[in-house]
């Protein structure tokens, strides 16, 4: 099991996977809004999305808990 955090505190603009989708390492997952830029956030490992932590509009710490992949 791997998780997948914000590289730097910002709003969450867009989620682009939902439970149950496998992921390779490398694909853009979320995106955040931080210092006025939009930030790609990739997976780190391949795996499948068990659990979502964070929604379009959240707003999120540096290194919070955006995905668990298994």
């Amino acid at each position: 099991m791997s998780e997948i955090n914000a590289p730097m505190g910002g709003k969450v603009i867009e989620v682009k996977v939902n439970v149950g989708d496998s992921v390779n390492e490398g694909d853009e997952v979320v995106i955040l809004e931080a210092m006025k830029m939009e930030l790609p956030v990739v997976a780190s490992a391949s795996g499948t999305v068990k659990e979502i932590k964070c929604s379009s509009g959240d707003a999120v710490d540096a290194e919070a808990v955006l995905l668990v992949l298994e």
